[in-house]
């Protein structure tokens, strides 16, 4: 019945809409290199704030798995994968295609892309109410170490150093403590600014993290119209599909990488997708074919990086932990929205639920026809100046930051972010730390405080529950155990 009720939702002519809108815009700036899915997602969220909460989140993840795929684009023709989770297998791709195989490799890793995603989407819809019914036993014990687990683990897979990953963190985590203290409603870091009393709103922030700072990286180094490869569009189901049959274990293997790791916080489809094709090219029968351009390297890991989406999902509708920045940017849309993620939504909001989980998965079903089509077409977006993309982009983040506040000076906090974001990424910081820490750092807070009012002051009873001891066991050991790992390194080589 529930699943009923959800699917008439998604049939109003309105969500269709939406949906429809927000795959091609997905597909589209998901095709422009260096526009990351992020950056897709933060620009629409403005926009949300008009629509009512289904076809807003329905839009939102169908947005989040057309710009995964449409990554793929660019950098099979241009070796510049358009997001950072088709980074993995882009070198695969772009010497396929000069070879003249464009495509197949595009071809294949849709197709491939579409299986994964339709894996993440299932595994979404019957693991998220299962880990849901678990969760409502959850005290504050169990989320303060499901939060730290999220912030260790965004230092852990961050692709730079852990120094450099936990600085990002705790600019993060500053950033969220702007405002009133939740316990005794001081002001902090304020500095006598009215505007600051209700803490730095989010969507200019992320904003202008991730959109606004890749406007400032085209203003110090403008790139030119590139080179694309040629391509015949005859040629693009030729072989794709026994292709696919022939990597059909591979493909499901990658997918469940993905689903998993997806689900893990703080590492997200990039991360993913370097573990599946790290993963295939050790168990393949291939093994010297790859790095010279071949399939086998491009469909495992592409499947792994759309599985990633729907496992990302999973701890931010359960616990509203995110497990990337694309997923911290839904849990920020639905607080917007007045809906609280965790378990009681699924007893609360189940209709809802349901509707923005199966929006999902027919997102994925439809990739494969929409894909098709956009292979073909893009290519000549990915010819449009740059220059005159970005100053797009620009006004667009500008009427978007003032949309959501009604404020000039969310104008500014925009523009500061983008600066903060281009400096961070010009000395290699990574950007998701600091969404993450901006998310979590409040929920750390609040449930490090209740739980220490629980237990009177004392520690030991962060460990006394056996769920909260085993994640905070977890915890110490991605902290501890690579300290230990690298002291006993030194000493051997000493030796």
């Amino acid at each position: 019945m529930v699943a009923y009720d959800s699917l008439m939702l998604l049939l109003e002519p309105t969500t269709l809409a939406v949906i429809l809108g927000c795959a091609v815009y997905g597909l589209v700036v998901g095709a422009i290199p260096g526009f990351t899915a992020t950056m897709a997602v933060a620009l629409l969220v403005p926009m949300t704030y008009f629509l009512d909460p289904v076809p807003a989140l329905a839009g939102i993840v169908t947005l989040a798995a057309m710009a995964i795929f449409a990554g793929d684009i660019p950098g099979a023709l241009l070796r510049m994968p358009g997001t950072p989770a088709s980074a993995a297998y882009a070198n695969e791709s772009y010497l396929m295609a000069k070879r003249g195989e464009a495509e197949t490799a595009l071809g294949v890793g849709l197709v491939a892309s579409a299986l994964g995603g339709v894996f993440g989407a299932l595994m979404l819809i019957f693991a998220a109410p299962m880990l849901a019914e678990i969760s409502l036993n959850f005290s504050s014990f169990e989320y303060f170490w499901l939060a730290c687990l999220g912030l260790v683990a965004a230092i852990a897979a961050s692709n730079s150093t852990p120094a450099k990953g936990a600085i990002s963190l705790f600019i993060g985590l500053t950033i969220g403590m702007v405002g009133l203290d939740p316990v005794m409603g001081q002001q902090r870091f304020t500095f006598g600014n009215i505007n600051l009393i209700g803490g730095l709103a989010f969507i200019p922030v992320l904003i202008g993290l991730f959109a606004v700072s890749e406007a400032f990286r085209f203003g110090a180094k403008p790139v030119e119209r590139p080179d694309i490869l040629p391509m015949s569009p005859k040629s693009l189901f030729v072989g794709v599909f026994s292709h696919v049959r022939r990597l059909k274990w591979p493909v499901l293997r990658g997918s469940g990488i993905g689903a998993v790791v997806g689900a893990i916080p703080g590492a997200g489809a990039d991360i993913a997708a370097y573990i599946s094709y790290a993963v295939a090219r050790r168990s393949s029968p291939r093994k010297a074919e790859f790095g010279t351009g071949t399939v086998d390297g491009i469909a495992p890991a592409t499947a792994a990086n759309n599985a990633a989406v729907g496992g990302a999902l999973i701890p931010a509708t359960v616990f509203g932990i995110p497990g990337d920045s694309l997923t911290a940017v839904i849990i920020g849309v639905l607080y917007m929205k007045g809906l609280n993620p965790g378990p009681t939504v699924f007893i609360m909001q189940p209709t809802l639920l349901y509707a923005i989980f199966i929006a999902f998965l027919i997102a994925n079903i439809v990739m494969v026809p929409l894909g098709f089509g956009a292979i073909v077409l893009f290519r000549r977006i990915l010819s449009a100046p740059p220059g005159v993309v970005m100053a797009l982009v620009t006004l667009a983040c500008i009427v978007g930051a003032f949309a959501v506040e009604n404020t000039t000076f969310a104008i500014l906090v925009m523009l500061a972010a983008g600066l903060l974001g281009f400096y961070l990424e010009e000395n290699d910081f990574p950007l998701a730390p600091v969404i993450l820490g901006i998310v979590l750092g409040p929920i750390l807070e609040s449930t490090f405080l209740a739980s220490l009012a629980k237990s009177q002051g004392s520690f030991i009873e962060f460990f006394s529950r056996p769920i909260a001891g085993s994640l905070g066991a977890i915890t110490i050991a991605i902290i501890v155990v690579p300290l230990l790992y690298s002291t006993l390194k030194r000493r051997r080589r000493k030796i």
